[in-house]
């Protein structure tokens, strides 16, 4: 288990965003609706992240780019793992399509990752992930990495001042 990073899980699934809905743009920073003000304040605290999302249809999900649109300087010079899951491919081809959004964001997705293919095969009875030894060694690659950038990234987001 990596020990640099004090981790908190954020679900897309139970933060339950509905489809954007505030009426300016992420940009300005004027949210309207406490549940993207809550979304801003968990991401705003990160310094880094690690996005699990499925393939599909060569795709991300709907529900990760729709919480990446909630937001725009909240994300912006953090680094970005990624662990991805599918059949084949094992997601890769999905996280190509982000990679691009990513960019615009000013987030450093990192090379190191963590696809899985034939995800379906390495699901228990209870449908938990049994992670492989070579999964292990991808994600402590990719967390190294991360906390590189993190140090690098650092100096470049805003100081909060103190209201």
């Amino acid at each position: 288990m990596h020990g640099g990073f004090d981790v908190s899980v954020a679900d897309l699934t139970e933060i339950a965003l509905p489809f954007l809905d505030e009426p300016n743009h992420p940009a300005m920073r004027q949210y309207t609706h406490d549940h993207t003000k809550e979304w801003s304040a968990v991401v705003d605290a990160a310094d880094a992240f690690v996005f699990v999302t499925p393939e599909y249809n060569h795709g991300f999900s709907a529900p990760l780019k729709n919480a990446i649109d909630y937001l725009y300087g909240e994300w912006q010079h953090k680094p970005v793992g990624l662990v991805s899951y599918g059949g084949v491919s094992g997601g890769l081809r999905g996280v190509q399509m982000l990679k691009p959004v990513l960019a615009a964001l000013k987030m450093v997705p990192l090379p190191e990752a963590v696809p899985i293919p034939f995800v379906h095969r390495l699901l228990n009875e209870e449908g938990r992930l049994m992670a492989t030894e070579d999964m292990d060694k991808a994600a402590e690659s990719m967390l190294n990495e991360a906390m590189r950038w993190v140090l690098a990234l650092r100096p470049l987001r805003p100081v909060a001042v103190p209201s």
